[in-house]
């Protein structure tokens, strides 16, 4: 694994590239970092893609202490990398938090952009109550929490190699900075993805896992997503939570391959 760098005006955005052909752009969510797409990767490359697999601001190999880690700013990086690698058009993947960069992305740069997935993506700003917003806030404070938190996102299937991901993944957040830029990327901002979505002209895809349980209804919210753009389909990943590309890869890339050859028909 090679990891290469772009560098951004705050920091450098790290990221790794595997395979040849039309690109595709992945990006991870809150308190992850590439490797989320272990599983994916290789799929998607066998099948003739160049992949490149992104550490969001403040993540894995990225640097630290970002003025902002908004969503809006998270997507120019992505932007960035596709500059970096060869000016695109690519595919653009953001999973959770990242559903959000990803349509910033589309809306700023089309000619860079040739179609967005959005795999968890949050459409509305969840109100907690007390309790749960201090709970929030001691796994957002502790790196041991957000690893028992990041278990119970996987309800019905988990990799094979979670237990070392998931230890690296804690090992990371140890890091100075780190914690900072987990809560910092879900810090409300204006204006929100939903506003923007609008303004994609590409094509989209929502996915999401049926059994995901950061939603009461996740098919409910993945409709609700897809009706707020112009040219997108929705598609549930059965059997999966939180993290479909890491507990069902195959199905999650039979149903990118679909949305990847329809982009390049685009």
């Amino acid at each position: 694994m090679t990891t290469s760098q772009v560098r951004r005006d705050g920091g450098h955005i790290a990221y790794e590239v595997h395979g040849e052909g039309p690109l595709v752009v992945l990006s991870h969510g809150m308190g992850e970092n590439r490797a989320s797409y272990r599983h994916l990767v290789p799929l998607l490359v066998a099948a003739g893609h160049r992949v490149a697999s992104v550490d969001v601001r403040g993540h894995g190999e990225s640097s630290v202490g970002w003025s902002t880690y908004a969503p809006a700013e998270v997507g120019a990086d992505l932007l960035a990398v596709v500059r970096d690698i060869d000016g695109g058009p690519a595919v653009l993947v953001g999973s959770s938090s990242s559903a959000a960069a990803v349509v910033f992305a589309a809306a700023e740069a089309p000619e860079l952009v040739a179609g967005i997935v959005q795999i968890g993506a949050f459409v509305g700003q969840r109100k907690l109550n007390p309790v749960l917003r201090v709970m929030v806030a001691a796994v957002l404070r502790s790196p041991r929490l957000f690893g028992m938190f990041h278990n119970t996102l996987f309800p019905v299937h988990r990799p094979a190699d979670d237990a070392a991901y998931r230890k690296a993944m804690v090992a990371n957040l140890r890091e100075p900075g780190r914690l900072a830029a987990t809560r910092g990327v879900i810090v409300p901002v204006e204006p929100h993805w939903t506003d923007r979505a609008g303004a994609v002209e590409q094509p989209v895809l929502v996915l999401m896992g049926a059994k995901d349980p950061d939603f009461p209804d996740p098919g409910a919210e993945a409709r609700a997503a897809r009706r707020l753009f112009g040219t997108a389909e929705a598609r549930m990943i059965e059997e999966s939570g939180h993290y479909p590309h890491a507990d069902r890869p195959q199905r999650t890339a039979d149903e990118l391959l679909g949305f990847l050859a329809v982009c390049a028909g685009a």
